[in-house]
Order: structure tokens, then sequence, then C-alpha cells
């Protein structure tokens, strides 16, 4: 049974002081991958590049310091894709904002018998100004993973930036149409279901309360007043050999926690 792990660690090296690497030897998952790591690989130490028993692939923004994905995995790829494809994404993702697609938000490897892809899909700002950008990401993103699935099954996890129903987040009233709730981004979501992606999550429990991001504010995690926007999604020819799935609340060192599941064989 192999452990596959996401965490959004909001920012590697500060994830680093709170405790990050005793908890990835303690956890010791087959696969763990990151999002916003907020960081190149030439700013980290060798405990980050080189831990023990791991190869570790590295999607950095232009930027530094902001966004950026990462894949720590125990067997070796067969093949590494870093970022959108530029077959798919052309000019669609340039907004006023940036480009997004050189924000470091997705990463992609192949192993034996299914690709893993984790993403890092960019919020809506506050003010909704991205909406039309998510948009295109949305559709851009999961036309990659349809590509992939061509020739074998996908399994992708990261954080979405946005909640799919009332039971993903504690307040949905209060947050209806606002930023990680917006008809349009759970359009984008959903479109992923239709085309025969399955929320793991969801397969082994249908409670509320569960959530995997929290506020800084207001004692938000304390209160567990939270959202779910962190998935593991697989494709129809792969979700059979998940067993399980979790969410990991009591780890602390981020405002998200990670999630992980259990894949036979």
């Amino acid at each position: 049974m192999q452990k596959i792990y996401s965490w959004n660690v909001n920012g590697i090296r500060a994830a680093q002081r709170k405790g990050f690497l005793n908890w990835l030897e303690q956890t010791s998952p087959d696969i763990l991958c990151i999002q916003e790591t907020k960081a190149w690989p030439e700013q980290l130490d060798k405990s980050l590049l080189e831990p023990n028993g791991y190869h570790t692939y590295w999607a950095q923004a232009e930027k530094k310091g902001y966004s950026g994905t990462a894949i720590y995995t125990k067997q070796k790829p067969l093949n590494i894709e870093v970022g959108l494809p530029d077959r798919l994404v052309g000019s669609m993702l340039s907004d006023k904002y940036g480009d997004t697609s050189k924000e470091g938000r997705v990463l992609a490897l192949e192993f034996n018998d299914f690709y893993l892809s984790t993403v890092y899909t960019p919020n809506s700002k506050d003010d909704l100004s991205r909406i039309p950008m998510r948009q295109s990401w949305d559709p851009i993103y999961l036309a990659y993973m349809q590509q992939m699935e061509e020739s074998k099954p996908v399994i992708f996890c990261g954080d979405l930036n946005v909640a799919h129903t009332e039971i993903d987040l504690a307040r949905p009233k209060q947050n209806e149409g606002k930023k990680g709730f917006t008809r349009e981004e759970r359009a984008g979501l959903e479109a992923y279901f239709d085309a025969g992606y399955t929320d793991t999550f969801r397969m082994f429990n249908q409670e509320g309360d569960n959530y995997t991001y929290w506020s800084n504010w207001g004692k938000s995690r304390e209160r567990n007043v939270g959202w779910r926007i962190d998935y593991f999604m697989a494709s129809k020819d792969i979700k059979s050999r998940v067993k399980n799935a979790y969410i990991h609340p009591d780890i602390m060192g981020s405002d998200h926690c990670p999630v992980s599941i259990e894949l036979e064989g």
C-alpha cells in the first residue's frame, strides 16, 4: 500500500522551522506533494533538497518567494514535466496580474502505472478580478490531465482554491459568491467530476466539519471555522485502487493541513 500525501505548506522554509523534516521522517510517505513552496531550490539547504530516501523535484515561480510546487518521492519517476504544457496554454493565462503559467503551480511525474500531478490553483482575489483567468485555468489544467489519461491513469492533488459544496466550508451562506465559493469557481471544479474524476475523500467520508484550510484570523482553526479546498482526485481507471483518504487537521505548521490517500499496489 502506497501512502501519498499532499500539503500546502505556505512556505517550505517556514515549514522547516516548524518541524517539517521531523514530520516527514515520522510519517514516511511514499510520495509527498507540496504546494506554495515560496522558494527556489538554490535557496534551500541540503536537508530539504536531499532528505534521506527521497528524490525531490521542484517547480518554482519566476518571482522569488511566491507560489511554487514540489514532489518528494521514494521511487524515481520515469519522466518529469514542469508547468502547464505550452501547447495547451498559449496566451490564455496572461492577465494584468502576470502570467500564471510561470508561477511554478504545476508539476507532474510519470510512474510505471500512473501519472501524478500536484497543482496550486491560483485564487480569484478578494475582488474576484481573477475569475476570468480561472475560467481559462481550470479547463486548461483539466485538458492536461485528460491528455495524460490517454496513456495511463491519473491522480492529481493540491490546493484547488475552491470549496465544492456547502458541506465543504463552515459558513457557506456568508461566503456564497466570495473568493473560493463563487458559481464560476465551483463550475470549474464540477467540470473535473463531469470528466470522470473522483474526489477521493468523499468516497469514504460524507460528513461535514472536515476542513483543510483555516484563516489566521479569529482563532478560526481552534474553532474549526474552515474550508476544504485541498483535494486528491483520481481518474476512473485508478479510483478502485484508492483504499482510503484522510485529512490530518492535527498536523500544524501551515494554515493548511495535509491530506492523504492509501493507494493499493
